[in-house]
């Protein structure tokens, strides 16, 4: 049994909306395919077929994947998050002690999580360093290079 995986409404969409593209129109293409190739001769010889064979489980085991992950998918209220603490959908600013640079996060789901955008994961090191802390906290994050250590100078759920 797979775990249960917390989501904000856009990556929920986003989750359904794959599923149903690779129920929808990869899965008849893999047939299409598969029957494609099945016509060209001897399946014992035939190295199309094999392919196709192959990137249709690929592409089953990944619907089955992705079916595993929606059943156990839990939408968060964010109307109902404390900003007193650090908690997953927390935008948080903090500040590098190091090098007094500041930064912005938004605090996501494992699956959600987009660094180009912001959005870290809440079982990163520095997600899960920052998890329950207040404004004022300084935490201390242990990262490949060493030990960081980051104020937490604002939380809020935009």
């Amino acid at each position: 049994m797979s775990a249960i995986s917390y989501y904000t409404a856009e990556g929920l969409k986003k989750l359904r909306e794959e599923l149903d593209y690779l129920k929808s129109v990869m899965r008849p293409k893999a047939s299409a395919d598969i029957a494609e190739a099945r016509d060209k001769g001897d399946l014992s010889e035939n190295a199309e077929y094999d392919a196709a064979k192959e990137a249709q489980g690929m592409l089953e085991m990944r619907i089955a994947k992705l079916e595993e992950v929606h059943s156990n998918a839990r939408l968060i209220d964010e109307t109902h998050l404390d900003v007193s603490k650090v908690l997953v959908l927390s935008n948080v600013k903090i500040k590098n002690q190091a090098n007094g640079m500041e930064l912005k996060y938004r605090l996501v789901a494992e699956s959600e999580a987009d660094l180009k955008t912001g959005k870290i994961s809440v079982t990163s090191p520095i997600g899960k360093g920052l998890l329950g802390k207040s404004v004022g906290d300084v935490a201390e994050i242990t990262v490949p290079n060493g030990v960081l250590q980051f104020e937490i100078l604002e939380i809020s759920r935009d």
